[in-house]
């Protein structure tokens, strides 16, 4: 990002403040007509992302914006202007039928180009190639044979359903999600961050595991999880939490590429974790018409199992390397911890909300005021107008990414769907899969990962759901469980190699090599490429069904879990050789398997069987790990 100089800040910053001041306006007191709703959310922040950013990194002064972008800035105003102004006559127009006037193919073909170069710039590069070429497949598709040809598509078609429809493209409802909901738990997690609530996390995180084997590394895994859910972007949470705990593991014994393999994958996984996951679950919420609340209680047992199996791996890994835990000293005293507690009422209040079914609007715009009540309690969290300035600067700021990434993906959606490409890669999966479940969900995971690499979390998962999600229905998926198999494999493709861009951004603090530090995460964070195979068969997972079955899957998963740990670590109660090490791969696999068939693993002997294998080798192992932590 620039630094801009004095005047160019402040102009730049009243012009962020204005469009957070905007999207709290619009939460409080009712949202406007989509079109011109979305129009000033990208009337703002198109423009900001010219004047932010520059066009190549390390290339320019970063004190100058030049005439040039100013120029773009300047241009992208017109075509959110002209959806703004012109609302009525275009809600009165019949879409496809009506002519496309010669101004709006201007403004829209100006935009589509603006909009691909502001996603280089802001998201990344990797994904406006990929929205190209879907553009590129446009054009070549009526030359394609078989389930990839498409009729032949004009330039007046292509601006209609990018540009002056609401159902897709730019103005869609992708765009609709950012320009409500996802805008207001952006500025949820600014006030959050103001208010160093994020500190507050890690200083839990080191009071209740920093004593322990291996402490500093479980206090990246819970510190990382509590913060990742709000902050929404895997690398941001890297850097926000990755510089306390990586040099900490570094400084206790851990490996550097490890150490930042365990704040990688404990970021990336923040986004799976309730109550907010990075603004996915409201996308998923607007897609499917499922009610967030039920969207983040099905996810939760799974989320925690991923954290579970994070804490396991540093466990063991301490344990084989002998690696202790902080001293007392080093530690925020339990006392100080209780007097900071306050810091967790907003969020307390959110979930409370959301789970008596208040609106997202309502409990969030009800958080944000706890949050400026709380702050004047201490003086340096005291919101002053100066300190509410700033919050809403960084607000709008961080509105940038998501807001361009969401339009982007609303042209993805668009094209995937005006030309029925969905159906037809639906229809090579069934085929390819041979009208079986397995083989297609391999697919759709391989296609859910290849897309996602290098791409922002919310983005990822919508294009991945627009190609994959049509394929999973077809072979009798429910609507739930296909939407969060997909949204599980668009997050895991961050920790993917070869583009795992939150292990890079980690290998940057530690000091360790990208690809290597990229390949520790991706075999961290394996579980997670379990779970969603698991409640594809076995909705108990998703909290649907009786608490006996619940029970079951889960301590069946978390002894799964164990053993997977266990053997990746070469150490399960103590330090293994290659037979032992194989002999726990087989039995995590044999118990995974068997939570995907609820009929045996709920009959009555295998559950008791399971139960008690899980509750011994758990009283065990922890029995074990206390002996050594005293002995120590």
């Amino acid at each position: 990002m620039r630094k801009l100089n004095n005047w160019q800040d402040k102009a730049v910053g009243a012009w962020l403040v204005l469009i957070s001041v905007f999207q709290l306006y619009t939460a409080m007191y009712g949202i406007y007509e989509p079109r011109i709703q979305r129009g000033i959310h990208l009337l703002f922040l198109l423009p900001a992302a010219f004047v932010l950013f520059p066009a190549f990194s390390g290339k320019e002064d970063n004190s100058r914006v030049g005439i040039g972008n100013w120029i773009l800035a300047f241009l992208s105003l017109f075509p959110c202007l002209y959806v703004i102004i012109r609302h009525d006559y275009l809600a009165e127009r019949l879409e496809f039928v009506d002519d496309v006037l010669a101004i709006e193919l201007i403004l829209g073909g100006m935009l589509i180009l603006l909009l691909l170069e502001a996603i280089r710039r802001a998201v990344v590069p990797a994904m406006a190639i990929l929205i190209a070429g879907f553009f590129v497949y446009l054009w070549a598709a009526p030359y394609l044979s078989g389930v990839f040809y498409a009729k032949p598509v004009g330039l007046a078609e292509i601006i209609e359903m990018q540009f002056l429809i609401t159902d897709a493209g730019i103005f869609g409802s992708i765009t609709g999600v950012s320009a409500t909901f996802v805008a207001l738990f952006v500025i949820f997690g600014a006030f959050m961050e103001v208010t160093k609530t994020g500190q507050f996390f890690t200083d839990f995180a080191c009071r209740i595991a920093g004593k322990g084997v291996g402490g500093p590394a479980k206090i990246a895994v819970v510190s990382s999880g509590l913060f990742g859910s709000i902050s929404g972007v895997a690398a941001a949470n890297v850097y926000s939490t990755g510089v306390f705990t990586i040099p900490m593991m570094t400084r206790l014994g851990y490996r550097r590429r490890f150490a930042g393999a365990v704040e990688a994958a404990a970021s990336t996984g923040g986004m799976l974790m309730p109550p907010v996951m990075g603004a996915g679950a409201f996308v998923m919420a607007e897609i499917t018409g499922i009610s967030y609340v039920k969207i983040v209680i099905a996810a939760m047992l799974g989320s925690l199992l991923y954290y579970l199996s994070l804490v396991l791996r540093v466990h063991y890994t301490a344990r084989r390397e002998n690696l202790l835990g902080l001293k007392e000293e080093d530690l925020v005293s339990y006392k100080q911890i209780l007097k900071d507690s306050y810091l967790l009422l907003p969020m307390v209040i959110l979930v409370a909300l959301l789970l008596k079914g208040y609106s997202p609007f309502l409990s969030a715009n009800a958080a944000i005021g706890i949050i400026f009540i709380i702050s004047f309690v201490k003086k340096e969290t005291r919101m002053t107008p100066k300190r509410i300035w700033a919050t809403l600067k960084l607000s709008g700021y961080n509105m940038i990414m998501i807001a361009l990434a969401c339009a982007g993906a609303g042209m993805v959606v668009s094209i995937v769907t005006h030309t029925g490409l969905a159906l037809g890669i639906a229809t090579v999966i069934t085929n390819w899969s041979g009208g079986h479940l397995l083989p297609a969900l391999i697919l759709v995971m391989a296609t859910s990962l290849i897309l996602g690499m290098g791409l922002p979390c919310t983005p990822a998962y919508i294009i991945a759901i627009t190609i994959g999600g049509p394929a999973l229905l077809a072979m009798g998926v429910e609507m739930l469980p296909a939407h969060l198999f997909v949204f599980y494999f668009a997050i895991l493709a961050g920790i993917t190699p070869p583009v795992c861009v939150p292990a890079y951004c980690a290998a940057a603090i530690a000091k360790s090599k990208p690809l290597q530090t990229g390949f520790e995460a991706f075999q961290l964070a394996l579980v997670g490429f379990l779970i969603p195979y698991v409640f594809i068969s076995n909705p108990a997972l998703l909290m649907e069904g009786s608490f006996l079955e619940i029970l079951t899957v889960v301590l069946g998963l978390v002894l799964a879990t164990l053993f997977f740990a266990g053997a990746l670590s070469a150490f399960f109660i103590r330090p293994l050789k290659i037979p032992g090490r194989l002999v726990l791969f087989c039995l995590a696999g044999g118990v995974t398997l068997l939570c995907t068939r609820p009929d045996i693993l709920n009959l009555f002997v295998v559950r008791t069987a399971t139960l008690g294998l899980a509750g011994a080798v758990l009283f065990f192992s922890f029995a074990e790990s206390r002996l050594k932590e005293a002995s120590s």
